[in-house]
């Protein structure tokens, strides 16, 4: 299942290696990933493949989300399908 990971919040040191800790974890690989810093504004989006059989991604939501606020930063998770639904013109 592919899907879209969007971080955004106040730049600080190990954003990259908590989120794709937790997806590496999860059993996630990325695809493809983009990432930027404006200010102290930081912004990353992932296209990650995830293996079900290893987690769900219920699951893969979940830990997003204790990462996400042990570190104090917005993280979505999206299935790929739905994101570019939700963006088609």
């Amino acid at each position: 299942m592919r899907c879209v990971v969007s971080v955004l919040g106040k730049d600080r040191g190990g954003i990259v290696a908590a989120v794709s800790g937790v997806l590496a974890e999860k059993g996630g690989n990325i695809v493809d990933i983009s990432q930027t810093i404006l200010s102290d504004i930081f912004s990353m989006t992932m296209i990650v493949e995830l293996n079900t059989d290893v987690a769900g991604f219920n699951e893969v939501q979940e830990a997003l989300e204790q990462t996400s606020e042990e570190l104090g930063v917005q993280i979505i998770l999206q299935r790929e399908d739905v994101f570019q639904f939700m963006y088609k013109i």
